[in-house]
């Protein structure tokens, strides 16, 4: 938003993800050092992370091996970030990735912004629906580099947008498109199967808004798709804890009971490609629902830089930017403020 001279730089939050199979222990030993993922003192989780992060890594390196030997999120978030940045226009830019367990790290792209003509800043969360341990985690890290900054009493965050309607357009292209690849004789039977990342019971029954935003993105989508069956489970569980059920493999033993109709998987959580879309979805789960006995398992593809969804960020950016100086506002749900 251009204000005589005015320049609004954005950051689009996110995981981020090992750039290479060396990577990977030190991305889970980042991850696993963040409060937010394990909550004990700092004196405690520095030492667990350490032994978590090397026993973990022997299981999940094989899994990037099978995807290419690394995350595809630092680029497509990249590119992401190249395509608002064009779609926008004067007056806004740079647009940086901001990761919290991996290069660029948030630290890095707050002073990045600080250091180009911007004078304001929006602060985009890519994950749609709001959760502590992911959104809560990365604002924090927001917070604790903003003081000192050009940015500090003028900012704005989107912290989550999971019923901003262009959003769920795009989202409900992606499962149409999947529905186009099944055999058009048993396009009426299938099933469609949101897929959201697990969080601990506990997280939901403290408050965390996850489960309900989740759940409203689905209802949106399925308003613009019909009364076709639709089904929700989680996946990417970790850890002894209770967490949100059903799981993925017992929603697809559930459906095997009932006769093993068509598939289409729609990863409701995740809006770029990585490890929970390329190998849990397309490798792990894909072998367990052949062995179930369904025969047509179809995954939505992710957003990552469809015209669609990039348009959808760009109209959250637009309707959020900061329009003058004084406390930095959050904006909810693609809130028009």
């Amino acid at each position: 938003m251009e204000q005589g001279g005015r320049q609004t730089a954005i950051l689009l939050l996110n995981m981020g993800g090992p750039d290479s199979l060396e990577a990977v222990r030190p991305f889970l030993r980042n991850l696993f050092l963040d409060p937010a993922i394990l909550g004990l003192p700092a004196a405690l989780r520095r030492p667990l992370a350490a032994f978590l992060s090397a026993r973990r890594a022997r299981k999940v390196r094989p899994r990037y091996e099978l995807i290419g030997g690394k995350s595809p999120i630092g680029p497509i978030t990249q590119d992401q970030a190249t395509a608002v940045e064009q779609l926008l226009g004067p007056g806004f830019g740079p647009v940086l990735p901001a990761f919290s367990y991996w290069h660029p790290f948030i630290s890095d792209s707050v002073n990045k912004a600080s250091r180009s003509h911007a004078d304001s800043l929006v602060v985009l969360s890519l994950y749609p629906q709001y959760c502590q341990a992911t959104t809560g985690s990365c604002l924090e890290d927001v917070s604790m580099n903003l003081p000192g900054t050009p940015f500090e009493d003028s900012f704005r965050i989107i912290d989550s947008w999971a019923t901003h309607p262009p959003y769920l357009d795009a989202l409900a292209a992606t499962v149409n498109e999947a529905l186009s690849r099944i055999p058009e004789t048993l396009r009426d039977d299938a099933v469609i199967l949101f897929s959201a990342h697990g969080v601990p019971k506990a997280l939901i029954e403290g408050g965390d808004p996850y489960l309900e935003q989740t759940l409203r993105t689905v209802e949106g989508v399925m308003e613009r798709l019909g009364g076709r069956e639709h089904q929700i489970a989680f996946q990417s569980r970790l850890g002894p804890v209770k967490w949100l059920g059903p799981s993925l493999p017992d929603k697809l033993q559930e459906l095997s009971a009932k006769g093993a109709p068509p598939l289409v998987i729609v990863p409701v959580s995740f809006v770029s490609d990585h490890i929970e879309t390329l190998y849990e979805l397309d490798i792990q789960h894909r072998e367990i629902a052949m062995e179930l006995g369904f025969t047509v398992y179809e995954r939505a593809p992710a957003l990552n830089t469809r015209p669609d969804f990039i348009a959808a960020l760009v109209d959250l950016v637009r309707s959020s930017a900061p329009t003058g100086g004084g406390e930095g506002e959050r904006g909810r749900e693609g809130e028009k403020i």
